[in-house]
This record gives C-alpha cells, sequence and structure tokens, in this order.
C-alpha cells in the first residue's frame, strides 16, 4: 500500500508561497472565526498558525462562546468584510448544530472566502473559473493527481453536507472526472465495494474497514477525530496494508497539503488587492 506524504508536498507549496510574498513584498493576512471548542478545529488552527509564520501571513483569530447569536458572528464577519487590511476570511467548520451554516458562510465577501465554499464562488465554479478554488477538493485532486487512470476510476464520495458534495461533484466534473457522493444516513455503504476511489470527509474514527472496500481500492481520508487524546480518521488501517493500494494517512496526509492551498488562496487574495492598488 502506497502512503502519500502530505507534510512533503505541503512544504514544497509553503517554499514557493514564501518566496512569492517575500518578492512581491505582500503582508498578506487571514481572519478565522471560531465558535466554541470543537477539539479538532482547534488542532486545525493551529496548523494554520504555524504554517501561515513560516511564509509570512498573518492571521488573526477570533473566538466566540458556542451560545454565542448568530447575529453577532455575521456581524464580525462583516467587520472583516470591511476592513481592507484583512485578505481572507474563514469560519472553521464544524459550526455548533444551532447554527445555519450556510447563512453564516455566505455572509463573506466572496473576494474574501479563500475557503472557496460561500454560494457566489460555487455559482462561479459551475459557470467559469471561480474567484478562489474551494480549498478541499483542491488538496483531494491534487492527491488524485498521484494515482493513474484516474479518468476510469470509479470514485465515491462520503459526506456530511450536501453543499461539499456538490461542490467536490462539480470541481471534479470540470477536471473532467465524475464523483458520485453519498450523504449521511441517505445511502447504504455497501456502494463502497464497486469504488475504485473512496473519499471519506465525515469525521467518524475508524469506521471504513478492509471488509468494505474493494481489492486494491484507493483511500483518501479526510475525516479526523481526537480519540484518546489521538488524531485518527475515517478508516481504520488495520488490515488495509494487503486489501487498500493507497492511502492518505492521519494525520500527515490531506491536512497539511489543505492548509498550504488555503494559504495560497490568502497569497493570490492580497496578491488582487495590492494589484487593484497599484492600477
Amino acid at each position: 500500500m502506497r502512503i502519500f506524504d502530505g507534510k512533503k508536498e505541503a512544504q514544497r507549496i509553503l517554499v514557493q508561497l514564501k518566496s512569492r510574498i517575500k518578492k512581491e513584498k505582500l503582508s498578506p493576512s487571514l481572519a478565522v472565526l471560531l465558535v466554541g471548542r470543537n477539539p479538532e478545529s482547534l488542532i486545525y488552527i493551529r496548523n494554520k498558525k504555524i504554517a501561515a509564520k513560516k511564509v509570512g501571513i498573518k492571521v488573526i483569530i477570533s473566538k466566540f462562546r458556542k451560545n454565542i447569536g448568530e447575529k453577532k458572528v455575521i456581524a464580525k464577519i462583516k467587520e472583516f468584510n470591511n476592513n481592507s487590511s484583512i485578505d481572507g476570511i474563514i469560519v472553521q467548520l464544524p459550526l455548533p448544530e444551532k447554527f445555519d451554516t450556510s447563512k453564516i458562510i455566505n455572509a463573506i465577501d466572496f473576494k474574501k472566502d479563500v475557503d472557496g465554499f460561500c454560494q457566489k464562488n460555487r455559482e462561479l465554479l459551475k459557470k467559469s473559473k471561480p474567484y478562489f478554488f474551494p480549498v478541499l477538493p483542491w488538496a483531494i485532486f491534487t492527491v488524485l493527481k498521484h494515482i493513474s487512470g484516474l479518468e476510469d476510476k470509479k470514485i465515491i464520495a462520503l459526506v456530511n453536507s450536501d453543499i461539499f458534495g456538490k461542490t467536490i461533484k462539480v470541481f471534479f466534473e470540470r477536471k473532467g472526472i465524475k464523483i458520485e457522493y453519498l450523504l449521511k444516513n441517505k445511502n447504504k455503504f455497501s456502494k463502497l465495494k464497486s469504488a475504485d476511489i473512496i473519499i471519506s470527509v465525515k469525521g467518524l474514527p475508524r469506521f471504513i474497514k478492509a471488509d468494505m472496500i474493494k481489492k486494491n481500492a484507493a483511500l483518501i481520508d479526510a475525516g479526523i477525530r481526537i480519540v484518546n487524546g489521538k488524531i485518527v480518521g475515517d478508516v481504520d488501517k488495520e488490515g488495509m496494508q494487503e486489501k487498500a493500494s493507497f492511502l492518505t494517512p492521519v494525520p500527515g496526509g490531506l491536512g497539511p497539503l489543505t492548509v498550504a492551498l488555503l494559504l495560497t488562496n490568502v497569497y493570490l487574495a492580497s496578491k488582487r488587492k495590492n494589484n487593484s492598488k497599484i492600477g
């Protein structure tokens, strides 16, 4: 089984990013909104801060209690939208269940939506070139380019939200690749037996077992949970050595690459702003 080295791929991107930011004399900044203290979210934010510091991107974090009102979160987003010193904005997901995630994400100015998931950017993804490519589908596609004969593979994605499912489907179709996504509690996982490539973004610790997949399937694990103090993914690695042909490990697989591509979007936002000032 081939193991994808996400840290190595991310490092390559970050080195280039640092060079470009320095050469172009940019001062990119990213605003992160965190609601509650989800342990996985805290890890993501920590990793973003570490990588951002390496390349010269400033990170501003706004923390809210999980019982905060939706209006106050949106008000903070609008404040960042109107702040010319802020180049990119992300809301760290998942949000507490009481929140309307779509409403919150869509409050972000699409020119600062560096995650690429607001409605405007998703519409642009369908019609033309989006202002930003959505980061997680971009990271997944970057990994899949390491698999030969991709166009002929049957790909199934396990997702927790229809928004992400539709976004990844459109993203891949733009690349000439068909993908099917299965939503939580709406499909049986028996379909996985027919998949050449399985993408899982569910955050269900080790739920994908060896007997659920076909021989030589490739596994893209984008789930993350903290179990007994350890970071684990959706794939149960035990037994996969003789069954799967390819795996993105957790940690060290898709996560570092996703962070590097997010920071790439922050750099692009800063560059566009700088060019508009010059023009």
